[in-house]
């Protein structure tokens, strides 16, 4: 990225007001994913502030603790993040890294996003067992049963691929993996690239799916850097990690979840590119079983920044995201892009499939 003069100067701007805190400390979850992707982000923290100093401070959360009830079951918006912000609130700690699809589209007012980090793949991937290494899902025996946590890699699986079966399965990646290996009760699982790429289990990986055979979910791939909102200087310590076209897509990505009211009770998926100055966003919902599906594409123009732009101060959040030095033009052009998508479908009846699939979800 160009523009890396003032990246620098913010840097430095920020690093001069870091020195007068001691020590930063940085809020994470214990499973080693969450190590893993803690460490990346105080690891580019260091190479731009190397004379600050950070302390890790890692947590178990309700999504943590809760292991044997399907996520979309609990009923809660803030599973993985709401230790996390408690401390931040008690000042227990000056940021917290999050995976970005944890983070609700809205967040408690006292909070903000004030980093999204470049993104990795955000596809999901096939892990199969040992036995069917080789195999795809086309080719997959009738009824293997697939492991899965999300409801919307199931409802657009089942639709793809009739002949199999999906079943809930939780746990941070290693317990899913040992289930997958140690057990006969599932063929395949389903998890996010990204999570296996970081956690060095690359080798693991049987299929990628495409976007054209299940989207993935709102801001997977990225990671979230969460800060109190009114705490100016770690929002400048961390503001220069933001990357222009991951926050755009995101941007665009979380006003289309919020503004169709989804969450992981309902299959709500999206796959979005920039080219040639324009976002292109397609977002979907499904029923539960996948039966019903309505999905759509639309596209904005918008210019990634190149460089660093201070705007203004008092700029208010977009979808729980705070971006000073990225352009205000573009980051509402993303959020008005992600708002007239899901009005299209809703407009077309996507809110009968969504109310139909909460009241599935909430009765079984």
């Amino acid at each position: 990225m160009s523009g890396n003069g003032n990246a620098s100067n913010a840097a430095a701007t920020a690093e001069e007001n870091g020195s007068k805190m001691k020590v930063i400390r940085v809020g994470t979850r214990k499973s080693q994913l969450a190590r893993i992707q803690t460490d990346s982000v105080v690891a580019m923290l260091k190479a731009l502030y190397p004379g600050l100093q950070f302390e890790i401070i890692a947590m178990s959360t309700t999504g943590d603790k809760i292991l044997d009830t399907a996520l979309s079951k609990i009923g809660e918006k803030s599973l993985f993040t709401k230790e996390l912000e408690y401390a931040l609130e008690k000042n227990e700690v000056d940021l917290v890294v999050h995976s970005l699809k944890d983070l609700p589209t809205v967040l408690p007012p006292a909070f903000t996003i004030g980093a999204i980090c470049k993104r990795e793949n955000p596809c999901d991937a096939v892990v199969f067992h040992p036995k069917f290494v080789g195999k795809t899902l086309e080719t997959l025996p009738e009824k293997s049963t697939v492991g899965t946590s999300s409801l919307r890699r199931a409802a657009q699986l089942q639709r793809k691929f009739p002949h199999l079966e999906f079943k809930s399965i939780r746990g941070n990646l290693n317990t899913r993996l040992r289930k997958l290996d140690e057990q006969h009760e599932f063929s395949a699982i389903i998890l996010a690239v990204a999570g296996l790429q970081r956690m060095g289990w690359q080798n693991r990986v049987g299929q990628i799916l495409h976007p054209e055979e299940c989207m993935y979910a709102v801001g997977q791939g990225a990671l979230a850097v969460e800060v109190r909102a009114k705490d100016q200087d770690i929002l400048d310590l961390v503001g220069v990690l933001h990357d222009p076209e991951t926050l755009l897509r995101c941007i665009a990505e979380r006003a289309f979840l919020r503004h169709l009211e989804g969450g992981c009770s309902v299959p709500v998926a999206v796959h979005t590119v920039i080219k040639d100055g324009q976002l292109y966003l397609t977002g979907g919902v499904w029923s539960l079983d996948g039966s019903e599906s309505m999905q759509e594409t639309m596209q904005a123009t918008i210019h990634v920044p190149t460089q660093y732009d201070n705007g203004p101060e008092d700029d208010p959040q977009l979808v729980g995201i705070t971006a000073l030095n990225i352009p205000r033009g573009a980051q509402l052009a993303a959020e008005n892009l992600g708002i007239s998508l899901a009005s299209l479908l809703l407009n077309k009846g996507a809110k009968n499939i969504l109310d139909v699939a909460r009241q599935v979800n909430d009765v079984h």
